[in-house]
């Protein structure tokens, strides 16, 4: 590993040397983890405690991001299932993405050889803040669609029409919940959760292979690639991996923006000790 930075000069040269590298690439992959959101306001689900300070009422339950992360409660439990995901998609619809998202888009958007986003957010902000929706990977599926919980049907809908009242205290949902037209079972949202085998994934897969097309005709046109990572932890390491594996398969360098865990690999790639907003925006200030 290279190492943190960690002196307030070092860290102001690495962001030099991020904004020169970034400036000279001539296509931009943004990878993006649950920490490109905090800085809009969302929170910080960071361990078992941060999860609870968010949640008061799973507290109590004593469970963690993980255990109610879990197609299971759809069965078992649906009122508090979707008062956990019902009160998260409402927090992703009221919260409005920080001004680094723009930022950032400005940087990527006058590039020869285009952008792409591998995200493992499921707010869908990078599409609010005007992203391309066809240039975006949601590697764990969206909030905003759903799917059958069964599944009866490989069919996915919208989310749009949802309209939930939910008990602050108790964070069940005491209105109707959204059922499948097809059969009547609950439904659940369209994100890929933890020892889930029901979810159904034909949208993350034609976004897939959007994103594996954009990345061979970087490699075919020999486009000089940087990686541009906000926000993404080691806990569930799915973005960090893609990240490595994007900048060592396509000659990229890796610009790791990350306020905790900013290490990086060995050969030339820069970490960056600070949150995703302010990162992106000391790289801007020096782009623009």
């Amino acid at each position: 590993m290279d190492g943190e930075v960690t002196s307030v000069g070092t860290l102001q040269s690495a962001f030099d040397r991020a904004a020169r590298i970034l400036c000279d690439a001539q296509a931009v992959l943004i990878t993006a983890g649950a920490g490109m959101g905090v800085d809009s306001g969302l929170p910080d689900f960071r361990g078992r405690h941060g999860f609870w300070k968010a949640y008061p009422p799973i507290a109590r339950l004593g469970k963690t991001f993980e255990e109610m992360a879990n197609p299971l409660w759809f069965e078992t439990e649906p009122r508090i299932a979707w008062g956990f995901y019902g009160h998260r998609r409402h927090l992703y619809l009221t919260t409005k993405p920080h001004d680094g998202f723009h930022e950032l888009r400005d940087i990527v958007e006058s590039k020869e050889g285009g952008y792409f986003v591998y995200t493992s957010n499921v707010d869908g902000h990078f599409c609010r803040a005007g992203y391309d929706s066809q240039l975006v990977d949601e590697c764990h599926g969206s909030i905003n669609a759903l799917q059958c919980s069964i599944p009866c049907s490989e069919r996915i809908w919208s989310a749009r029409e949802i309209d939930l009242e939910i008990d602050e205290k108790t964070l069940e949902v005491t209105s109707e919940l959204p059922t499948c037209d097809y059969c009547g079972a609950v439904a659940r949202p369209n994100i890929l959760m933890f020892g889930d085998t029901a979810w159904i994934g034909s949208i993350r897969t034609a976004q897939e292979r959007r994103y594996r097309t954009w990345l061979q005709n970087i490699e075919t046109h020999h486009r000089r690639l940087v990686v541009v990572e906000i926000g993404a932890g080691t806990a569930v390491p799915t973005v960090r991996r893609q990240s490595e594996y994007a900048a060592g398969r396509y000659g990229g360098t890796l610009i790791r923006i990350n306020p905790r865990d900013a290490d990086v690999p060995s050969g030339g790639h820069i970490p960056l000790l600070v949150a995703g907003r302010r990162g992106i925006h000391e790289l801007y200030r020096r782009i623009w």
